[in-house]
Formats: C-alpha cells, structure tokens, sequence
C-alpha cells in the first residue's frame, strides 16, 4: 500500500539522525548533538541500510564517506523533516504567539544590535523559545537556501523571487583609524587619499565588504586589502594597533565599542544602506514568529 512506503524506508527519527551523521562526518559528535549514545546512533542506522538495502556511507581512512545513495537519502531526509517543521509551524498558528519558537539567521554584524531589538518581545513572551545562528553573509545565505530559520537579517540580501524582503532599519558605514594615525587629525580626507593606507578587510562574502565593493565600483575605484580579517572585533582591534584603516558599521561602533578608533570625514561616506528582515514566502508563519517580525519591522528610528 503506497501510504505504508515510509515504513520500508525508515522513521523519520533514523532520518534525522541521520543527517546529523552527515552534519558532523561522525557518529561520536552527531550522538552528542542528540543526546543519544553512540550504539544507538550505530543500531539506528544499520536498521535504515537495512531497510534501504543499499549502503548509506563508508569509512576510509578514519573518515565517514557517504555513497551517492546516502547523498540522495540526505536530500530527501532534509525535505522530509522540513515538511515536519512546517506542520509543526501550521499547529502553531492555533496556539496564539506566547508559544513556540523562533530562529533567526543573522550575518555577523547584525548580531551587535538584533539582541536590543529583540529584548522587549523576549520580555513580553516567556514562552517563546528565540534562537540566534550568527554567521557571514555566504553562510546565511546558505541557511536561507536550505530554509533552516523562520527569518534572516541581512544588509544585503541575496537575489531570490521567493524572498519577502522588509526593510527595517538603516546601515551606514564609516572609514576608521586609530587616534593617532596622520588622518585622524585631517578633515575633508579624499577617497583616493584613503585608499592608500593599508586596508583592512572583511572575508569575501561578508555584507560590509560587498557594500564597500559596490561603493567603490560605482566610482571606478577598488582596493587591495592588507589583511583579510573574518572578525568584526578583529578589525577593530587591528585598527586600534595601527595597523591599517578599515571601514566599520555603525552598530559595530555603537555597540562593539568606539573607544581608541577615530571616524574619519573621508568624501562619500558614510556609505548608506538598510537592515532586511527576509523570509522565505513558502514558510507558514506561526504567530509568535509574525509577532516577533511585527516588533522588528515597527519604526526603529531614533534607536541607533
């Protein structure tokens, strides 16, 4: 009967272990990430292969290897469970929003002011459950290809028709130098002037270093970083040590700190953009989930 094929198969419990096994490239870790030991991880998924009847993975040279059969289980286990979640977000939206959860990817920047505007509705919902996965721009746009959180927050958000994209707050970037660097003591510094000094830069892929990349196309100029720094406290810190300029969000500077660093009136800037709160459009929204985008998207104006 073609309603009892998910049992020749596995539960969705193997499944989800095994993608765990897959995440982690080892039975020990993903055990742990379940809170499960290791044998029954191991007995979990030999009752899958079995049931399968063809092998998932391998082991070469201390490595998990996955075959193309357990590669394609792996892409199918991730819709499978995706389609959970969203069951489990449509049984929400008939509880009301003081329950649930809410996981929010944030590029690295948005972590120094996301927390703030965030604390009233944690205060008005106990019972909601909010997580916070923090990475740069490449890495969350990879969450939102796998739609792994109810939202993402982005300065600059990818190019995909399936996205609702709310504005919600501006960004503006500001060149920076240590106190006594030459042109902290300078005003109406030329970009070109800038350009000269050593510069320190984010990884490519992070939103502040494709903001400065559009910047600067836009007036035929580029630049060669000195050093690649994949730390927005990194560069602050490399700044204050002297060891080149760089260019720092304003949340960066607010909230990171701004003490031994000199914003500089350098033309052009700041460079002027916004904060996106993105969703994917297919994603049922549970009400805690519409609440806490309802407190984001209200007018922030004045608050940084």
């Amino acid at each position: 009967m073609k309603h009892r094929t998910h049992a020749r198969i596995g539960t969705a419990r193997q499944l989800e272990i095994l993608l765990a096994v897959y995440e982690h490239k080892s039975l020990s870790e993903a055990a742990k990430t379940l809170f499960l030991t290791q044998p029954t991880v191991s007995m979990q998924l030999a009752k899958l292969t079995d049931n399968i009847g063809l092998p998932l993975y391998y082991v070469h040279a201390k490595r998990l290897v996955f075959t193309e059969v357990g590669q394609r289980v792996v892409t199918h286990a991730r819709a499978i469970l995706r389609e959970y979640d969203y069951l489990a977000l449509t049984l929400e939206q008939l509880k009301g929003t003081q329950t649930g959860s809410v996981s929010l990817g944030l590029v690295t920047t948005a972590k120094y002011f996301i927390p703030h505007l965030i604390g009233p509705f944690a205060e008005d919902h106990p019972g909601v459950e909010l997580s916070l996965k923090i990475g740069n721009r490449a890495e969350i746009i990879e969450r939102v290809m796998s739609d792994e959180d109810d939202f993402y927050v982005f300065s600059h958000p990818p190019s995909d028709q399936g996205l609702e994209l709310t504005p919600f707050l501006s960004n503006k970037l500001w060149p920076v130098v240590c106190p006594t660097h030459p042109l902290a003591q300078t005003d109406n510094v030329s970009l070109a002037r800038f350009l000269q000094e050593p510069f320190l830069s984010r990884e490519s892929g992070s939103g502040t270093r494709h903001a400065i990349e559009q910047f600067l196309a836009k007036r035929g100029m580029s630049f060669v970083p000195r050093m690649i720094i994949e730390s927005n406290e990194a560069i602050r810190h490399a700044v204050m040590s002297n060891l080149g300029v760089s260019v720092v969000s304003e949340h960066t500077l607010n909230y990171g700190g701004r003490e031994g660093l000199t914003v500089l009136d350098v033309d052009g800037f700041p460079i002027e953009s916004k904060w996106y709160l993105v969703r994917r459009t297919v994603r049922p929204l549970s009400p805690a989930a519409q609440a806490l985008a309802d407190c984001l998207t209200r007018r922030q104006d004045g608050f940084i």
